[in-house]
């Protein structure tokens, strides 16, 4: 297999301008699958690609199978104990990105062996721009190509949301999930922007590494969209693995810190402090106030008061406590609005979000619209505002997940391949979802919080997972299960499952639920034993 870096464009340099049946911006999963499907049906095909290094889409490359590399080193980390000592952690943390830089590597040459090989298919490595309807201009490293198209498909993803907050974009050692995920070095300490799910994965898989873990939540809820017995026990586990979490903080600026690492400050909402220097105005590592973030809760609770550690492995050392002042200007001591504080550490995660990525797409050249929030404007067969032009994946708004961005492929190819009904979003069912966490958290469908206020009649079935054999034979009995069912008719509604192998078993309540098949039909079906799965049998009886 070659792993020679592809030249950024096939086409002769004598022949500036390509016309073909139909471009794909984006090397995504949707854009890569309907890519194959028409060359396959003998139509002629460009996909422009912005960095050889993306080839393959997000998922392979920085998004889902590299995280989930790391976090089964991790793991494996964990069961061996070598997240112990310096030594082992660093060997480990080593390792585990060379493991990861294996496996994108070799996926991303596979997929884009799997397109360029194709006589029907040039695969274009540069940035590409709208210039009109039906045409782009794709800035190559060897110069401009002009590509005319019958058909365009955007397939550009989602990147990074970054926060305007002073300082993100320049301090060295703050990153977003795609360069933590490749470091050189783990970092001793980490705090992390936003408790997401993508934030928490990360917080599960550096906790288990061996790194201390600190989670900044702008708001007081942890994971306000779940039941409350699900958050609280999802944030159980993150605790257990040694993450702590700071709620109602909000960053206010970042920059780099004395010793090298990086400096945050930070407002928290509700906490009771005296006044001290403003972070902002001493150099980090002095003043006579620190703060360890156990207790720091981020109501009224009172963070514990100690001395600040040279050990690398504590989490990130809280200083310069400062109160908020009342109207008048005087220093409020009791209650205060929000208190003050310095915060330093190694590195930082921005994981506030992801966000479609159409800058530098002139998409108004085409005619092609935008929603409020930034996405390319589609209906329910992904058309955009533009004739035949369509979007799919992440830059259309939907779901992010690389399984919708598949999805939309089948949608966009029911229309091209003579369906007399396409399929479309409107079609698609009960989207899944897995978070993967220590244990990982999976859920389909509404949970109770969502079904109390769309005002159905329901009852919930639970289950511990240290009630299933399979779950106590791995070692794994920690989690729960739990699911929503329509009282009078047995209809399915959802279900959360934090449990070893979730990820697996919520495809099979997805597929009941597809069916329209009861919870007696999970309650009553005949499983393997011992296996996860089976679990389904005592939580829907």
């Amino acid at each position: 297999m070659s792993t020679s870096t592809p030249n950024a464009i096939s086409t002769p340099s004598t022949s500036p301008t390509i016309t073909t049946d139909a471009l794909i911006i984006g090397f995504g999963k949707g854009g890569k699958t309907l890519a194959a499907k028409l060359s396959a049906a003998g139509r002629k095909v460009v996909v422009a690609e912005a960095s050889a290094n993306m080839y393959g889409g997000t998922c392979i490359n920085i998004g889902c199978l590299p995280s989930k590399s790391l976090i089964l080193s991790a793991e494996q980390a964990r069961r061996d104990g070598a997240n112990s000592t310096p030594e082992t952690r660093e060997a480990a943390f080593e390792a585990a990105i060379k493991e990861k830089r294996r496996v994108t590597s070799m996926l991303r040459d596979k997929n884009y062996h799997k397109l360029a090989d194709q006589d029907n298919i040039t695969v274009i490595t540069g940035r590409a721009h709208f210039t009109g309807p039906h045409s782009v201009e794709i800035a190559t490293a060897e110069g401009p190509v002009a590509v005319t198209a019958s058909k365009i498909f955007i397939n550009t993803g989602a990147t990074p949301r970054i926060p305007d907050i002073p300082g993100i974009r320049t301090t060295p050692g703050v990153y977003t999930s795609t360069g933590l995920m490749d470091l050189d070095d783990m970092p001793q300490r980490l705090v992390i922007i936003g408790s997401g799910f993508i934030g928490l994965e990360f917080a599960s898989m550096f906790a288990d590494f061996g790194t201390a873990v600190t989670v900044l939540q702008h708001n007081a809820e942890f994971l306000p969209r779940e039941d409350a017995d699900v958050a609280a026990a999802i944030r159980a586990q993150l605790e257990a693995q040694g993450v702590k979490f700071l709620f109602n903080a909000d960053t206010k600026s970042i920059a780099p810190a004395a010793d090298g690492g990086v400096r945050l400050s930070v407002a928290v909402k509700g906490m009771t402090r005296g006044a001290s220097q403003a972070c902002d105005s001493t150099p980090a590592g002095t003043g006579n106030a620190h703060a360890d973030i156990t207790g720091a809760t981020g109501t009224t609770d009172t963070a514990t008061t100690t001395s600040p550690t040279s050990n690398p492995t504590d989490h990130a050392t809280m200083s310069h406590v400062q109160t908020k002042p009342s109207d008048d200007g005087e220093p409020r001591f009791a209650e205060p609005a929000e208190a003050r504080f310095c915060l330093t550490t190694d590195a930082v995660l921005v994981a506030t979000g992801r966000t479609p990525n159409v800058e530098g797409l002139h998409l108004e050249a085409a005619g092609v619209e935008l929603t409020e929030r930034g996405a390319v404007k589609v209906d329910e067969l992904l058309r955009t505002t533009a004739a035949d032009i369509w979007a799919l994946g992440d830059v259309n708004g939907g779901p992010q997940h690389t399984y919708i961005s598949l999805d939309d492929y089948r949608v966009v190819w029911s229309q091209l391949n003579g369906s007399t009904r396409p399929y479309t979003v409107k079609d698609r069912k009960h989207v899944p979802s897995s978070t993967f966490l220590a244990t990982p958290y999976s859920r389909v469908g509404l949970n109770e919080r969502e079904a109390k206020a769309a005002g159905l009649d329901y009852v919930v079935k639970r289950l511990p997972v240290a009630a299933v054999p399979k779950a106590q034979v791995m070692r794994r009995p920690d989690g729960l299960m739990k699911a929503i069912v329509e009282r009078n008719t047995g209809r399915i509604l959802g279900a959360m499952l934090l449990s070893v192998e979730s990820h697996e078993v919520i495809n099979i309540v997805k597929l009941a639920m597809d069916l329209d098949a009861p919870a007696s039909t999970l309650r009553d079906m005949v499983f393997t034993h011992p296996t996860i799965a089976e679990a389904l049998n005592d939580l829907f009886a």
